[in-house]
């Protein structure tokens, strides 16, 4: 792959003065953007969105997206292309006429907007040849975030399991949150727009062209089709398989993502020069010594595996 340019969209969402708030979210952004820049990412290419006070630009649905569209336009072949996420995930459940019941994973934007395992295809199915898509994603349910994306490394591929060897801190808690919380606020805020009694009509109704591909009365109708699925560049670091959850905790008054903090101690101890596999290899070890039951996957083409992350040093 040709030099190209570094991008990244760093968000973190702690959900202030809501039932469901985080502490450590903005920290891992802060925490990961100091090793971006130390790798060949220039400032002026780093676009950070946190729902910190005061922030100029809320990490809502709209603004995720927005982001995103921009750096995935912008790409050009040895392009190199980082979202990072802290907060809240969450599992949609997906009936289709005819089709098994599936929970499909999304990330909880401070608006509840969901970005979705579809819109994040989308993005990686945009890329110009030879231009990669990275995601690292430190939420619950953050497995398979890319649709239809390879797992590669997940619990059942490490070849000697590490069990945890004590209990994890009791300040930690699970970045996770419920469909069924999510669903009761849209219906809250449904019921003064309209009567709708689909939750993706809902869903729809309240955030229109902002909500996501998932929820698009097109998609979902099946009039909108994406791109086949072939081996592609989108590469996935998630913090835990789709089906458990991550933990955000506070520990000697530093509060963190346990996942955020394993992948910079690794790439503290061991270089940037650390391929994908062997970056979630011993990120899952140091979380596994430190009382976390949670399973950091990879999921790229074959080709990916044992590419550098993010390139490695510029």
């Amino acid at each position: 792959m040709s030099k190209g340019t570094k991008r990244a969209v760093l968000v973190g969402c702690n959900y202030p003065k809501t039932q469901f708030c985080l502490h450590g979210c903005i920290n891992d952004v802060k925490a990961i953007r100091s090793v971006i820049l130390g790798i060949g990412f220039e400032e002026s290419d780093v676009n950070v969105l946190t729902d910190a006070p005061g922030s100029p630009v809320l990490p809502t649905g709209a603004n995720i997206k927005d982001a995103l569209n921009r750096m995935v336009s912008k790409a050009k072949a040895g392009d190199i292309l980082f979202f990072y996420f802290s907060g809240h995930g969450t599992r949609i459940p997906i009936f289709q006429p005819g089709q098994p019941f599936k929970q499909d994973e999304a990330i909880v934007a401070c608006d509840l907007n969901l970005v979705t395992d579809v819109d994040f295809r989308r993005l990686v199915n945009r890329l110009p040849e030879g231009a990669s898509f990275t995601i690292l994603s430190d939420s619950c349910h953050s497995g398979g975030l890319i649709e239809k994306e390879k797992e590669q490394i997940g619990a059942e591929h490490m070849m000697t399991p590490v069990k945890p060897n004590k209990p994890k801190p009791s300040k930690a808690k699970a970045k996770s949150l419920p469909f069924d919380i999510i669903h009761s606020a849209i219906d809250t805020a449904a019921g003064i727009l309209h009567d709708a009694a689909n939750v993706g009509q809902k869903i729809f109704g309240i955030f229109g062209k902002d909500v996501s591909l998932k929820f698009h009365p097109h998609y979902v109708d099946g009039l909108m089709m994406l791109d086949p699925v072939e081996e592609d560049e989108g590469i996935l670091l998630s913090g835990c398989e789709a089906n458990e959850t991550s933990y955000d905790l506070v520990l000697e008054n530093k509060a963190f993502g346990a996942f955020t903090d394993a992948v910079v101690n690794v790439i503290n101890q061991l270089g940037a020069d650390i391929s994908n596999r062997h970056l979630v290899v011993e990120a899952a070890k140091i979380l596994k010594n430190n009382g976390f039951e949670q399973n950091p996957c990879l999921y790229c083409s074959d080709e990916n595996t044992n590419t550098l992350f993010l390139g490695g040093f510029a």
